[in-house]
């Protein structure tokens, strides 16, 4: 988990880098809490400067006394812990013909969600109004105001003298997950498919805009991915998150970070070919995985899906050598055992026929269910928040 892994320096110039240090080390200590002394040890700062910084975190009311820890010697030890309520951060999945809208708490629990019909067709302009509705609303649902943010901590922080608006103060901002491809630095759209009038549409810059707040655009299947990783789902190795929808992707970690690849462009999975006279695709190609697996359910043939699902994860699987893969999406939420099953049994029949030391690769359904996407858009902007880097 985020916050131990790395050590910490006394600069002022890293203070918000020392800051999520400790702000990890208290999340994941829960509610036992965890005393300032080893807090100190764990991130490598001295004992002056974690009082520092856990004086501030008690001042803005993040952290809080969680009692008293019999220690070797000496008097017992104030331990504290994080205040799960003291911050909030809003994750949309915005799916091709669904918007799903959650506001999560620092420890990440769901603490207010809306769905909406969406056509993502309609253009950016009433694309844009549905999800800021829906933000807005959540948002007033779950903490009796309009967005904000929490000055001096968080990113979008306000300047000098300005005032987070009434009821509303701990809101990070809104992390927005969608079908790929995109450029997630800029927060710019590409061609997603099927949908190529959104070809260089600036999505981060013009919610933003509207809402006030900051925001942060990824590819669902990144979300996705990160959300997992940060809840311990897929270990501390590598493990990929496939999606399958209303298209197919995958979410990457390797090494206990999301991998995007240099142009941000990594795990366009559904769009490998593996089958070169097959059915077009609208991505442009022939016999892409998609295409392959979306027909076969339109077919009603959840088996033949799971199958070609498994070829395509054996090639994946092949490639990165990962150590788990978990499956996601309102498709497989249809038949989950089937396409566990179905995936399972091309892995370990290419486990044995390679003779692969340990057997097959595990094939399990991610956890949280449709709200995977979302909660992991939530992540893109609390994952900093407690020291993650690879966002």
């Amino acid at each position: 988990m985020a916050g131990g892994a790395s050590a910490g320096a006394n600069l002022g110039a890293v203070r918000s880098h020392n800051t999520a240090l400790v702000l990890g080390l208290l999340r994941d200590a829960g509610t036992d809490g965890i005393s300032r002394l080893e807090l100190a040890e764990r991130t490598g700062l001295t004992p002056q400067a974690v009082s520092k910084i856990t004086a501030r975190l008690r001042e803005q009311g993040l952290a809080a006394e969680a009692g008293r820890r019999a220690s070797t010697g000496g008097k017992p030890r104030t331990v504290l812990r994080l205040v799960p309520e003291a911050g909030h951060a809003v994750g949309v999945h915005l799916d091709r013909d669904e918007l799903r809208v959650v506001l999560v708490d620092l420890d990440g629990a769901v603490v207010g969600e809306r769905r909406a019909e969406l056509d993502l067709g309609a253009g950016s302009e009433a694309v844009l109004t549905v999800v800021g509705h829906a933000v807005q609303g959540v948002v007033r649902d779950g903490l009796g105001g309009v967005p904000g943010a929490i000055p001096g901590v968080f990113t979008g922080a306000q300047g000098p003298g300005e005032e987070a608006p009434a009821g509303a103060g701990s809101l990070v901002g809104v992390g927005v997950a969608l079908p790929g491809p995109l450029d997630h630095a800029s927060g710019v759209l590409h061609r997603v498919t099927g949908f190529p009038e959104w070809e260089g549409f600036p999505l981060r810059d013009a919610l933003g805009e509207r809402l006030g707040v900051p925001v942060v655009v990824d590819k669902d299947t990144n979300a996705a991915a990160l959300g997992l990783s940060v809840a311990g789902q897929g270990g501390t190795g590598s493990f990929a998150y496939l999606h399958l929808g209303t298209g197919l992707g995958a979410g990457l970690v390797i090494g206990g970070r999301v991998h995007r690849g240099a142009r941000t462009g990594a795990g366009e999975f559904g769009h490998q070919v593996i089958q070169l006279d097959g059915p077009p695709c609208e991505c442009g190609n022939r016999g892409c995985v998609e295409a392959l697996c979306l027909a076969a359910v339109g077919r009603g043939e959840a088996g033949e899906a799971a199958r070609v699902l498994g070829v395509a994860t054996a090639n994946l699987v092949g490639l990165l050598d990962i150590d788990a893969v978990l499956l996601g999406g309102r498709t497989i939420a249809g038949a989950p055992e089937c396409f566990v099953r179905g995936v399972g049994e091309v892995l370990d029949a290419r486990a044995r026929r390679e003779g692969v030391r340990g057997g097959a690769v595990p094939v399990r359904v991610a956890p949280r269910g449709e709200r995977v996407v979302a909660e992991g858009a939530a992540q893109l902007l609390l994952a900093p928040v407690f020291g993650r880097g690879d966002v």
